[in-house]
């Protein structure tokens, strides 16, 4: 088993950063002038990162699947961003976002990343409003804050439900300014296929020119990777269709280590599933929960006439619903973190108290926030989600509760990478939800537009020139070298293989039944049987994918089915990868739940003699069996608990 070197420096945790800064190496401007990288990705972790560097003066490539930039899937993100600011005066700051971060987390993240995301988050803030981000403000004109789930202070900063397009935004207004300047070279409509490395070191990738079709090959002296999360392996999700684990699943096979692969997020608040030929799930910010009760019937028979459309929820007197969370979590209440609202969502459907036709859902309700504050204050607050619910559901749920139900999210789990950022592979880095490095077990809302923005604004600017500076000496990479040409050649016969099949069933059909496994054996709860269960069932799928799969269209030109027959590819193996780490760790922590490793009231049961480890897997060769690596987590500042909300 390889030693991991995490990197992390020694000192005290509040100095760690500062000091590592202090240490590192720097690369001159008229040096930086020299160098090449390539940014896979251009939401916000790549965004911020393509702007950064290129205005610091490196040359910049930066690649999108989309047709612009500004369509990355950071653009869906709605309830806000943390920062410790303290701008409520509640007694926030940067160890008490720290510990939340690493509580909500479940004790499964490095400290030392934890702390820094959180002494970074207020230059985020600066930097946006700078930028000219909308931000909210009270009616003095100062920033305002609401509050998420897992923390007791207001601290997320948002525009209305929209605060991910409004970063982006921001992010890509910098992005144009480069490209303007010729410090970035945009790559619209292209994906990366494959990585090349020279000599052990990243030194470029393959893309495939999504309206051509063409094979391209890009060079460059460091590659980054912020591509964003794999939650789509499970089909149906709150992601854009278009998302996938690709870019991060080629570093895998081209030698970068996994991290904690099973571990991906549930969101409780979330449109229910409403039929079989459905393609994603539309996602109710976390937000709502401030001013949103969650409830279901106290009676079971009210549930019943519920489900068959007999009586309608506001036919049901205060007296008898039963608002869980707040009786089983009075110090939270609603605002408990996503897994916990989640697991707690399901328990009181599946014992029957669901509250649509299928029972797979639970009330938020905002009559009582809209008899407290007004429907103009609720309007303003959360007006275009409430549109947005009523446009999808044909339902006001200014009058009636809105149905909400737990769904896959987020990907807390990715590519390993050290303290630097980089990962097993010297000069390939990755960025934002593509690595695993801030939240462990469970990421804390808010939090995924915090640790995107500061791996691209403030993180990687400084630590990719400790690499870089050892090569100023090297000329520009030539894309004729012969790993080019192998790689090229690679991507080429895989696609071939995929298109050659010329089966029966679509690729949407593959997918939909990975999906399905995904959800019902590596979803909300999982066990050791169910585990071992759906590793034989993906097997089973990835034969029958490659054996009766069928892409129609031409080869060398746009065909949206042989991208996403490559994407379902990397899916099937994603599968078999995360279904086996959840199978390795043998405990419950944040969303990973084992049925095995509960406590007497129903919560998640860390094992933390065994399992206080980063699990990071390698890649062995097809149909192999990754190896696990394990990076021990230290705990110098904050005491292992079994986590509360109560």
């Amino acid at each position: 088993m390889t030693v991991l070197n995490s990197k992390i420096p020694a000192g005290p945790l509040a100095e760690k950063w500062s000091k590592h800064k202090a240490a590192i190496k720097v690369v001159s401007p008229a040096n930086k002038r020299k160098l090449d990288i390539i940014v896979v990705g251009t939401g916000l972790a790549g965004g911020s990162a393509a702007a950064s560097l290129a205005e610091m003066g490196y040359n910049v490539k930066a690649f999108c699947y989309q047709d612009s930039g500004r369509r990355a899937h950071s653009i869906a993100a709605q309830g806000g961003i943390n920062a410790a600011k303290n701008y409520q005066n509640d007694n926030d700051s940067i160890y008490r976002l720290f510990y939340d971060t690493i509580k909500g987390g479940d004790y499964r993240a490095r400290e030392a990343n934890v702390y820094r995301l959180a002494e970074v988050s207020g230059d985020i803030i600066d930097q946006c409003v700078a930028q000219g981000v909308p931000f909210a403000r009270e009616y003095g004109g100062t920033l305002s804050n609401r509050s998420f789930g897992g923390v007791l202070v207001s601290r997320t900063f948002y525009a209305r439900g929209q605060t991910g397009q409004q970063l982006l935004l921001g992010c890509y207004a910098s992005m144009n300014r480069m490209i303007g300047q010729g410090k970035i070279e945009m790559h619209e409509r292209n994906e990366m296929l494959d990585i090349v490395t020279v000599d052990g070191k990243a030194r470029g990738i393959i893309t495939r020119n999504l309206v051509t079709g063409e094979v391209e090959r890009h060079g460059a002296h460091a590659v980054v990777i912020a591509s964003g999360g794999y939650g789509n392996v499970f089909f149906l999700s709150t992601n854009a269709m278009g998302c996938n684990g690709g870019a991060a699943w080629q570093a895998y096979k081209n030698g970068a280590f996994f991290g904690n692969p099973c571990f991906v997020q549930i969101h409780p608040t979330c449109i229910p599933v409403h039929g079989e030929q459905q393609s994603k799930l539309t996602l109710m910010s976390e937000s709502l929960r401030n001013d949103g009760r969650v409830w279901v019937p106290k009676k079971k028979e009210d549930a019943i006439k519920l489900q068959e459309g007999k009586m309608g929820p506001n036919d049901i007197a205060d007296e008898d619903r039963d608002f869980y969370l707040e009786r089983r979590y009075p110090s939270y209440g609603n605002l408990v973190p996503r897994d916990v609202a989640s697991r707690a969502a399901k328990e009181r459907c599946d014992a029957g108290f669901g509250v649509n036709a299928e029972g797979k859902a639970v009330y938020l309700d905002f009559k009582y926030s809209i008899e407290r504050l007004g429907q103009d204050v609720i309007e303003a607050r959360y007006g275009n989600l409430f549109q947005m619910y009523e446009k999808i559901t044909d339902v006001d749920p200014y009058n009636e509760p809105m149905q909400i139900y737990p769904a896959i999210h987020y990907s807390m789990g990715g590519t390993w990478v050290d303290y630097n950022l980089m990962t097993t592979v010297p000069g390939l880095y990755a960025i934002g939800e593509a690595n695993f490095s801030d939240h462990g077990g469970n990421r804390l809302g808010a939090s995924a537009l915090m640790q995107g923005l500061a791996d691209g604004y403030f993180v990687l600017p400084y630590t990719i020139g400790d690499y870089l500076a050892d090569e100023i000496q090297t000329p520009r990479i030539d894309v004729n070298h012969p790993e080019f040409d192998k790689k090229e050649k690679a991507v080429n016969e895989r696609l071939q293989k995929l298109f050659n099949v010329k089966g029966n069933k679509s690729v949407d059909s593959f997918h939909k039944r990975l999906g399905n496994i995904m959800w019902d054996y590596v979803g909300m709860a999982r066990n050791e049987e169910g585990l071992k269960f759906a590793i034989a069932e993906i097997a089973k799928i990835k034969e029958d994918f490659y054996n009766d799969v069928r892409i129609p269209g031409d080869f060398d030109a746009m065909n949206i089915e042989l991208e996403k027959a490559g994407r379902v590819a990397d899916f099937l193996e994603l599968g078999d990868l995360m279904a086996r780490d959840a199978l390795n760790r043998n405990e419950s922590c944040g969303g990973h739940y084992r049925e095995e490793s509960v406590t007497e009231e129903g919560e998640a049961k860390r094992d933390d003699e065994n399992f206080t480890y980063v699990s990071a897997w390698e890649y062995k060769g097809e149909n192999q069996e990754p190896v696990l690596h394990k990076e021990e987590l230290v705990f110098e500042e904050v005491k292992l608990t079994q986590r509360s909300y109560k």
